[in-house]
């Protein structure tokens, strides 16, 4: 196997990692009632998906 002659310096690794972000979920508006959800997952607070109820939301 390979081996470093040198040691790399913490700004050539620090480059190499400038792309690693987090990013926020992709959250919509539900059609059916407005709540905020992921997208291509059921509401949980209506239980609708794509214009049908999926489940029954529990009552609180």
């Amino acid at each position: 196997m390979a081996h470093p002659k040198r040691r790399h310096s913490s700004a050539r690794g620090k480059k190499r990692r400038t792309n690693w972000k987090i990013e926020a979920p992709n959250v919509v508006g539900c059609k059916n009632c407005g709540a905020k959800k992921l997208q291509h997952f059921i509401c949980p607070t209506c239980g609708h998906y794509r214009g049908a109820e999926v489940i029954t939301p529990a009552a609180d």
